[in-house]
């Protein structure tokens, strides 16, 4: 009988020796794989990354996911890198960085709408996001909506109070609005970043 138990102990640790053994050789093996898509991303063979990431991908994975999305993008194979990026996101929702890969190759896919939604998913997750703030003024700056935009491109400018784009759509925005003095204040702030900037010259020439 304490044969027996000694032999069955036996067999459990040597079951999970096995077990962390293959565990770390699967880490060891992703870990190649990466390494080597790196090595043949800085080469600019993006089919070869894909490759490299292919041979460890793991569906559950969010490095894998993720990884993909942006190689796929680079390779302009930009339905499969949606994909991929979608997975990283149904894989870790609060993913910021995952929604702003998305946004890459649906921009080149002309997808506007799913962008516009990204980015409001994002300020959902992190209501200062810089860049999320931007282009949902620009989205609603486009539809006319000058006082909403106003609100997005504010947020920005208080956050990067010298930040060319902040202060040029806010211009513009609060130029539209009827708010003169505003905007003339900012087309100079504008013009001190980029001093012959013709859209904010033309704003401040409007500024009377």
């Amino acid at each position: 009988m304490e044969k027996l138990k000694s032999t069955t102990v036996s067999l459990i640790v040597f079951m999970l020796f096995n077990v962390n053994l293959t565990k770390a050789q699967s880490f060891e093996d992703t870990r190649r794989g990466f390494k080597a898509s790196y090595v043949s991303e800085y080469k600019g063979d993006y089919n070869a990354a894909i490759v490299n990431i292919q041979k460890v991908y793991k569906e559950n994975s969010y490095e894998c996911n993720l990884r993909m999305g942006w190689l796929y993008y680079l390779a302009k194979k930009y339905d499969s890198s949606l994909k991929y990026y979608q997975n990283a996101i149904n894989l870790k929702q609060y993913s910021v960085e995952a929604r702003l890969g998305y946004i890459e190759p649906a921009n080149a896919l002309g997808k506007y709408t799913n962008v516009y939604k990204k980015y409001e998913e994002i300020l959902k997750i992190d209501y200062n996001n810089r860049k999320a703030n931007y282009w949902v003024g620009v989205f609603y700056y486009n539809t006319k909506k000058y006082d909403i935009a106003s609100k997005y491109f504010k947020l920005v400018a208080i956050m990067s109070p010298f930040d060319y784009d902040a202060n040029h759509m806010l211009g513009w925005s609060y130029l539209n609005l009827g708010k003169t003095a505003e905007a003339k204040n900012l087309f100079k702030k504008a013009l001190l970043n980029r001093p012959d900037d013709i859209s904010a010259k033309t704003g401040l020439a409007k500024c009377k």
